[in-house]
Formats: C-alpha cells, structure tokens, sequence
C-alpha cells in the first residue's frame, strides 16, 4: 500500500497541481489507514474491502475523533481508491459508499474592535521584533489574507506606494488595498526592522524570523498566541482570528459581500455569506438589548 500512497500523491502533485499542504494531508490521512489495516494483516490494496474501511471509521468514532477529522479522512481514501479504480489497479473500489458523517459547523471566533486594538498594541514597538510583529498583525487584520499567504508574502508582492499587496494561493492571485496604518508599519519594518534580521539581499521573502529565515505557520501562532495572552484574551484564538475578525467588521462597517468575499479569496459566495449571518446575529443582539419595546 505505500507504493500506491505514493503513486497517488505524485499524481496529486504532478497532474492535479495540488499545494504541499493538501499533499501532506492526504499522506498523513492514508499513513494512518496504511497502518490500521496493516495491524489487521491486510497490506495490499487489492485485499481492502468495504467492511475494513468501514472498521476504520469505526474506530475512530470510537477513539472520538472529531467529526471534521473523520470527514477529512473519508475525502481522503475516497480520493485515493478513486485514483487506483482510474489507474486500473483495482475492479472495484470499495470505497465507493464511504459516507462521512455529519459535521457540526463550529462558529468562527471572532474579535471585537476593541480586542483588536488591544492586541495590536502589544508588540513592543522599540525593537527590530516589536516592529515586525505590528506589521504582520496590522497586514493581516488589513486584508484578511490567509496566514499562509502572510508568510509567504516576497518584497515584490508589496507595493507600498499604491498600498496594496498582491496574494498567491494554489496558482491563484488576487491584489488586496492596505490603509495607512498598515502602510506605515510595514514602511518601518522594511525601514528599521527586516534589515537587522535579514543579512543577505537575496533573500525574497517579507516576513522572517530573527535568523532571517522564512518565519513558519508555527513560529507565528506562537508570536499570536503570546500576544493573545499579554492582552488579556484567553479565547481559542488561532491564526485565522484576525481573519475571520476582518470580515466581519468589514460587513459590520458596511462593505458589501462582493468586496469582501474578493478580498478574502472565496471561489463561492456562500463561504463570505457565514460572516454576513455573523453580522446579522450580532445586530440582532444589540436590537434586543437597546430597543425600549423588545
């Protein structure tokens, strides 16, 4: 079965163009079906029947896996038995009438405003990491971006001059307008701040850690995290906070959806549409505590 894993993961790369992390996802999922059935003897894809995969799902539930992550892993063989179904490998796939199960649609967490500028104002602007955390977090919660296209950010995708900044996702890109704010720290990092991590001028990227190398997914949850924390907000707050936060007060200040599902890169307009009803709830809340006949 590995042979295939990796069969199918070329495949992924080379014929479907997909990102190193949707490849790395899908390998880790399988390596964990790979491992479940080689516990139970079964080692060739060509003896994998339905009632095995099932086991797997079972087991799972059992282990109380998050139903997200079941449907993750169920997208995952799908996609993989497919694949050998296509290729030839198999007759059958049995696979075939895998079904995930029903997954509860956590709401994003959001910030208000105020928690916003809170946060912000946390790194210490008097020094070269202080610098470079304001403009990651103001350019962040300025267009919305997702993290990974932050930390992938080069100088040229910058033009400060014009204030915007143009994203890359999956071969796809998008140009997202920056306020001053945003415009003024990211001045200074390039000013005071990048140059004392960053030695060598052929390195590309925006944003790097303080040995200059390309700062991580990991590297900067932990500077959000910790910043979190300084500002006194102990909410589940991830990498995609300021994301989320960012469309909602977007909507909130009276974008329209259009604008904003752009802005975030969003393929369907059903995506941006959860923010809307975000708002929508919100507004409602207010109604009910202020209107003197509620």
């Amino acid at each position: 079965m590995e042979r295939d894993i990796r069969e199918f993961i070329a495949y992924l790369h080379n014929t479907k163009k997909t990102s190193h992390n949707t490849e790395i996802s899908y390998q880790r999922d399988l390596k964990k079906v790979e491992n479940f059935l080689g516990d139970r003897g079964i080692h060739e894809v060509e003896e994998i029947r339905e009632i095995d995969l099932e086991a797997y799902l079972d087991y799972m539930e059992r282990e109380n896996f998050a139903s997200s992550t079941i449907s993750r892993s169920v997208a995952s063989i799908r996609a993989f038995f497919q694949f050998l179904y296509k290729e030839g490998v198999l007759k059958n796939d049995p696979s075939e009438s895998l079904r995930p199960p029903k997954v509860k649609k956590k709401t994003p967490e959001i910030l208000s405003v105020e928690e916003v500028d809170k946060l912000l104002k946390q790194p210490n602007p008097d020094t070269p990491k202080g610098i470079r955390d304001v403009a990651m977090l103001e350019l962040l919660y300025a267009t919305g971006m997702r993290v990974s296209e932050l930390i992938h950010l080069e100088l040229d995708d910058v033009n400060l001059q014009l204030g915007y900044v143009t994203c890359h996702d999956s071969g796809k890109e998008r140009v997202i307008p920056i306020g001053n704010v945003s415009r003024k720290a990211l001045c200074r990092y390039m000013e005071e701040g990048r140059p004392v991590f960053v030695k060598e001028n052929t390195e590309k990227i925006l944003f790097t850690n303080c040995s200059g190398k390309a700062m991580s997914r990991q590297g900067f949850w932990k500077v959000l995290k910790g910043y979190a924390d300084e500002a006194g907000i102990y909410r589940d707050i991830t990498p995609h906070t300021l994301r989320h936060s960012f469309a909602v007060h977007m909507l909130q200040n009276g974008a329209d959806i259009k604008s904003v599902q752009e802005m975030l890169g969003h393929s369907d307009i059903s995506t941006t549409q959860v923010y809307l009803n975000m708002n929508i709830s919100r507004m409602r809340d207010v109604y009910m505590k202020a209107h003197p006949r509620r």
